[in-house]
């Protein structure tokens, strides 16, 4: 039996932090599934066609790790993807308080998923998304917060205005 985890989130942009979890992850398990939610609650700054082609750039040299959009409730995306283990990723006790509740409730919809989590590395424990949106917004540099593709389609991006 293969095992499968799906790492679920916005992925607005897909930051550095991100790429360390998931490319630890890719280490424990035969398939990582980065799910890409769309941004139902949140203002995306990214389009879920642009963040399904980045985070699949950005992923592009493992081959145990696919990029599909999420639809749906996570636990049913996850058995149709024949995953069991749900991934998420800990920045501070923040991030478990919430991702416990996650994690009981998709605990309570289908039993058989389990939730693991891995701890950010320090020196990605401060970076999200948010932040990073933030500082893009404002004019600032995201290099050293995000992958290479990120800021070469965000200069593109600009060259084109």
């Amino acid at each position: 039996m293969s095992s499968i985890a799906i790492c679920p989130g916005t992925f607005d942009p897909v930051t550095l932090g991100h790429v360390d979890i998931i490319k630890r992850a890719s280490t424990l398990f035969d398939e990582i599934l980065v799910a890409i939610a769309p941004t139902a609650r949140k203002t995306s700054y990214f389009s879920l066609e642009e963040r399904l082609a980045l985070t699949t750039e950005v992923f592009s040299t493992f081959p145990n790790i696919r990029v599909l959009p999420l639809e749906g409730l996570l636990v049913d995306f996850a058995k149709q993807q024949g995953a069991r283990i749900i991934l998420r990723g800990l920045r501070s006790m923040s991030d478990f308080d919430y991702e416990f509740q996650l994690a009981r409730m998709n605990d309570r919809l289908m039993p058989e998923i389990e939730s693991l989590f891995l701890l950010a590395k320090d020196e990605h424990s401060y970076v999200s998304s948010s932040i990073v949106k933030e500082i893009m917004e404002l004019g600032g540099d995201i290099s050293p917060f995000v992958p290479v593709a990120i800021t070469e389609y965000l200069k593109e991006k600009e060259h084109q205005r």
